[in-house]
């Protein structure tokens, strides 16, 4: 095991060499130390971890664009997000997962819990995503699965940002190498996109050698519905966050190109009838702010003007019910 990483004091380095003269950090334009090429290597790295460490604010700075979907809610990924990383020397298919967790009594929780599972056992190197200075039962969860798949183990400590003064982290990571024999861990922060470049280096070292996955301008398998579903709810979560039902997913029901803009129609699902004025609020005020913040992100991201309707239905108990959930996309 190696820690890459910067100076304690310092914050971190970008694709600076690792630390205590270890292996050679990927990034050196594809030579070795001896002055040979290096193989290419591609493949797939699981993120993985409990709910709320951070795992897709680091894939989107990875990736650098926004694939998944962020809040300060728990749970809030239910699916698995694809963001490739193409560099000179290697291609990582970074998999953003749903934080494994325990008391999964819904059936939402128990696909959520699968979705993840099946990532870990699919990926090539398992990234374990912790929250610096935290260790929680379900991080043991999440770790119990790690070594149940056998494959090389990255830790990657995030949210170093958070921490004063850096020295901290010192006995934290050298507690963190006794609970597993890591391949490498890395401290990160995700959010202040600090160290992330030791962090590809180090995955893309455990990789297998392999002609690239998927073109270089790719950066997601996702859809454009699966995006704007997904912005919708973002908007849900963050409008709603002390009120919002658990029960509630996004479906884009319709699509259509008119006036040179693109038309959407989104149902709301919510699973009980009480929940349906929650999210419309009063006069419909509400529903109408989460429509315009998802409009104006979208208009955004996509480059374009983009007209948006939605309304809300109830389907009670749709969170325990497998058919609805494989219509919304989750993985049952």
């Amino acid at each position: 095991m190696s820690v890459e990483s910067g100076s304690p004091q310092g914050g971190g380095r970008q694709g600076g060499g690792p630390a205590g003269g270890g292996p050679q950090v990927a990034g050196q334009r594809g030579y070795d130390s001896r002055g040979g090429e290096q193989p290419f290597r591609a493949g797939f790295a699981a993120l993985v971890g409990r709910p709320n460490v951070g795992k897709s604010t680091l894939l989107n700075a990875l990736v650098g664009e926004k694939l998944s979907i962020v809040t300060p809610r728990p749970q809030t990924t239910r699916h698995r997000v694809l963001g490739v990383v193409t560099a000179p020397e290697a291609q990582i298919a970074f998999v953003d997962t749903p934080g494994l967790h325990r008391g999964v009594r819904r059936a939402l929780n128990r696909a959520m819990n699968r979705t993840a599972a099946a990532a870990l056992h699919d990926a090539d190197v398992s990234v374990l995503v912790v929250e610096a200075l935290r260790w929680t039962a379900e991080d043991d969860l999440v770790l119990d699965r790690i070594r149940e798949c056998s494959r090389p183990a990255v830790a990657c400590v995030n949210k170093i940002d958070r921490v004063r003064p850096r020295e901290r982290l010192l006995p934290y990571l050298a507690d963190l190498a006794r609970r597993h024999d890591f391949a490498e861990i890395v401290p990160v922060s995700g959010s202040k996109r600090d160290n992330l470049d030791a962090l590809t280096a180090a995955i893309a070292r455990h990789l297998p050698e392999s002609p690239q996955l998927f073109p270089s301008e790719q950066r997601t398998d996702r859809d454009l519905n699966f995006r704007i579903a997904e912005t919708i709810r973002e908007k849900l979560t963050l409008e709603l966050l002390e009120e919002l039902p658990y029960g509630i997913a996004v479906e884009i029901e319709r699509t259509a190109e008119a006036d040179g803009q693109l038309e959407v129609g989104a149902a709301i699902w919510v699973d009980r009838p009480g929940q349906k004025p929650i999210v419309i609020g009063a006069r419909g005020e509400r529903l109408k702010r989460i429509g315009r913040a998802a409009r104006l992100e979208l208009n955004r991201a996509l480059g374009r003007r983009l007209h948006l309707q939605l309304w809300v239905k109830v389907r009670e108990g749709w969170a325990d019910n497998a058919r609805a959930l494989q219509q919304l996309g989750l993985e049952t």
